[in-house]
């Protein structure tokens, strides 16, 4: 009998599998596909590897501006497309290796619960004190006609040659990260997204801004539009939609469905009793389930559809099981737009601190008038910071810029330690660094 299965082998459980390894306890990690789950195969890695290759295009073009010869700038795709799977092998492997580790035993198959502490996978039973699903989640469609014609995210990454047109139904992060990869591969984009604006979850005024940029670039983005149909056509397909109640229509010649992801849910959950919700597997503070000694992390269970936070959660699972509190700020957790300019968010946005009541200040700072910024040429973003006016705590902080990801954790960190804004203001910050912009929004508070 193992102490620990855990039942898919993405960010949340390799991880979870190696911390438990480390501390002495014996770990069965059950993969049906390839080690490293979506994130890492279909996901956040071979996605930034293509980020990386537009980020680089663009800085190519940049220098033709400025006059320096960079070549011939035509475009192919396939040796951006060998580096991406060269990416993607490389960090598998090297999870591979980890899962190797004295303590975890790997097993491929697809596992089937069946009861609170045994797994069937190929027809083999394996025990355990405690088990942790960790099935991760699968791109989500719209029930329209025609739906089955689009592609997944899955189907594009996969993809080994470019299209001329592309049409995104979704302005969601995975719709706008490719809207912005694809536009800059030289393929024309539309964007359709059913809310007012590109990004629900983010801030209004960052989201306003890359909007503003992106639609620059030649990315058409429509919003308030609810896609109703996907046909086939002479040129490829005919995407139907309804803009302020007018029928409206775009001719491309592929179409990505990006409008979010549902949970796996692995067989054996209604056997065992285990409580399944609108947005997943429901859990406790500890991610247990309402069956003793079974866990979901991650994005099974729909709290929050991050790596990272998988990583975080699997973390607190750990450590139920072990016996032994933490402080692990679960309501803390950065995300990260990888357009060019990049978004990050922490915390609450305006709008939510308007609908809570919250008594809060907000500042913001802007790119253009830090001297680092400028000498990048990568003046167009901006830092809204929002602080609690009783406890001087920032409550959230939203940054449209270069390094957004980056710079965001340094609000994260100051977070989870309650540092008031005072204490990030007279911090010293080097110079020049993009840093001084979130300085410039302390200070203004």
């Amino acid at each position: 009998m193992f102490d620990i299965i855990i039942i898919g082998a993405g960010p949340g459980g390799y991880e979870t599998a190696a911390d438990a390894a480390a501390h002495g306890l014996t770990v069965a990690i059950v993969e049906r596909d390839q080690m490293g789950g979506t994130c890492l195969n279909r996901g956040c890695i071979p996605t930034k590897a293509l980020c990386r290759n537009a980020e680089v295009i663009n800085l190519m073009r940049e220098a033709e501006v400025w006059g320096v010869k960079t070549g011939e700038m035509a475009f192919d795709y396939a040796p951006v497309f060998e580096r991406k799977e060269a990416v993607v092998k490389q960090l598998r492997e090297g999870v591979e290796m980890l899962m190797s580790a004295p303590g975890i035993t790997a097993i491929k198959g697809k596992a089937t619960l069946k009861d609170a502490n045994t797994v069937v996978v190929n027809g083999e039973e394996y025990s355990a004190k405690n088990i942790i699903i960790a099935t991760g989640s699968a791109p989500r469609g719209l029930p329209i006609e025609g739906a089955d014609l689009a592609m997944t995210s899955d189907d594009i990454l996969a993809m080994e040659t470019l299209p001329k047109s592309l049409c995104i139904v979704g302005g969601g992060v995975i719709g706008m990260e490719f809207a912005a990869v694809f536009s800059t591969f030289g393929v024309e984009v539309t964007v359709i997204e059913y809310c007012k604006e590109i990004l629900p979850p983010f801030d209004k005024d960052v989201a306003k801004r890359l909007k503003t940029v992106l639609s620059k670039r030649g990315i058409k983005i429509i919003t308030s539009a609810a896609v109703n149909g996907i046909s086939q056509s002479e040129d490829g397909y005919t995407v139907s939609y309804e803009l302020k109640g007018k029928p409206q229509s775009v001719t491309c010649e592929k179409v990505l469905m990006s409008v979010g992801r549902q949970p796996v849910l692995p067989q054996g959950l209604d056997t065992i009793g285990v409580n399944v919700g609108r947005r997943g597997i429901e859990v406790d503070d500890n991610m247990m389930t309402n069956v003793q000694g079974v866990y979901a992390i991650g994005d099974v269970n729909g709290r929050m559809m991050l790596a990272h936070a998988a990583s975080a959660q699997g973390q607190r699972a750990l450590h139920a099981i072990m016996g032994k509190a933490d402080d692990i700020k679960l309501d803390i957790v950065p995300s990260a737009v990888f357009t060019v300019p990049e978004l990050a968010m922490v915390g609450l946005t305006e709008e939510q601190c308007a609908e809570r009541g919250l008594d809060v200040t907000v500042k913001k700072s802007f790119f253009r008038s830090n001297g680092k910024a400028v000498a990048m040429n990568e003046t167009d973003g901006l830092i809204k910071m929002i602080v609690d006016n009783a406890t001087r705590l920032i409550v959230g902080c939203h940054i449209c810029g270069a390094h957004a990801a980056d710079l965001i954790q340094e609000v994260v960190t100051a977070m989870n330690a309650d540092a008031t804004v005072d204490l990030l203001a007279r911090s010293i910050h080097g110079h020049p660094t993009l840093g001084e912009v979130m300085l410039t929004a302390a200070r203004q508070f």
